[in-house]
């Protein structure tokens, strides 16, 4: 699914172990190539990664019905979109350049557009611990899953309620 590379660049950022994918050069591009969102030969720069986390937290904000959106903005105002339309008469928008970072970033939110006519965008969640806000793909049949993981963060929490209401 497409949507999980969405879901995969949001949780390049793990703030409950204080990492960051895409804090050093080497580690960002080789990442950013394996998940096709920067060619191979392809410039990076520390202003590119630094737009690049932007983006990623805007995407985040997104997530959480949050409204921070003016990198979202920028690469939506700078980038093209060309419109196929396939054999059987279905027309698609798709990515009109594939030579840098922003090309990559673009495609993220060609994804997430589709995502959000298709319905599919609800089921991408940020877990409700503050202290993980991990990106997870919410695959309970109602839709009301809160956690990344329900052992972990939801259990946290709960008990962390609980200890909050006894005292």
């Amino acid at each position: 699914m497409p949507l999980l590379r969405v879901q995969a660049f949001v949780n390049t950022r793990d703030v409950e172990e204080a990492t960051d994918l895409l804090a050093d050069p080497q580690t960002a591009r080789a990442w950013l190539i394996d998940a096709g969102l920067l060619p191979e030969g392809a410039a990076l720069g520390e202003a590119d990664l630094a737009f690049a986390r932007e983006m990623r937290e805007g995407i985040r904000s997104l997530l959480e019905g949050g409204h921070e959106v003016e990198a979202l903005r920028r690469v939506a105002a700078t980038q093209r979109a060309r419109l196929t339309v396939a054999e059987d008469g279905a027309c698609e928008l798709e990515n009109a350049g594939a030579g840098e970072l922003a090309d990559g970033l673009f495609e993220l939110l060609l994804i997430v557009h589709r995502a959000q006519e298709d319905g599919s965008w609800s089921r991408l969640k940020v877990c409700a611990n503050p202290d993980c806000r991990w990106a997870f793909f919410d695959r309970s049949r109602n839709q009301q899953g809160s956690w990344c993981d329900m052992a972990v963060c939801g259990n946290r929490l709960k008990n962390r309620q609980l200890r909050a209401r006894r005292r």
